[in-house]
């Protein structure tokens, strides 16, 4: 089974090195020097990574055959694709692989049914489900611990305990204003 394992960014320096968004939790076990990784679009790889370094906070990479700034622009948007074993698992219990998390149902703590997650978007800050409704509108549920309270998948379900108006229109609306009905305090912009 094949995983995004990265996406490749621009060039960095002279030499043929990149910047990689990393896409998963073991960068070094998937994005190691002599790894061999399939892309997307095919034309561009198959890469093997040559040197691999952390600078300012991002990882960079050099790929075997790929020796200045042009080739190495050439690969900007790339995805890197590692092949991997179908039963194996991440090394920590509470990480998943997208595909473990495709599909699921996703209801909330009390039982009621939310829909099934139909993409898993990777963002900097956090990872989101996307789910499909069963009226085929989408919500976003960031992959977080405090809404996503578990993933069974025996089940084949998330359970999440989603704020007011996460998933619905009831939000509550919380205002500083005294509940005694001081109408008479307040400006409108414009007025004369």
């Amino acid at each position: 089974m094949q995983l995004v394992v990265a996406r490749i960014g621009r060039a960095h320096g002279i030499k043929g090195e990149v910047t990689v968004e990393v896409r998963t939790d073991e960068p070094e076990l998937r994005l190691g020097p002599g790894a061999v990784l399939a892309t997307d679009p095919a034309s561009m790889g198959p890469l093997t990574i040559e040197t691999g370094r952390v600078h300012s906070g991002r990882l960079l990479l050099r790929f075997e055959g790929v020796r200045d700034r042009t080739a190495a622009e050439a690969l900007r948007n790339t995805l890197l694709i590692a092949e991997v074993d179908p039963e194996e698992l991440p090394e920590d219990e509470d990480e998943y692989y997208d595909h473990q998390l495709m599909d699921l149902d996703v209801v909330t703590t009390d039982g009621v049914e939310v829909g099934r997650i139909t993409e898993i978007s990777h963002l900097p800050s956090q990872d989101l489900f996307i789910v499909e409704r069963p009226d085929g509108s989408e919500v976003l549920i960031p992959f977080v611990e405090e809404i996503v309270t578990e993933i069974d998948l025996e089940e084949q379900r998330a359970i999440i305990d989603p704020p007011p108006g996460l998933i619905d229109d009831r939000a509550e609306i919380v205002s500083s204003r005294d509940a005694d009905g001081d109408s008479g305090k307040h400006s409108e912009a414009g007025g004369a």
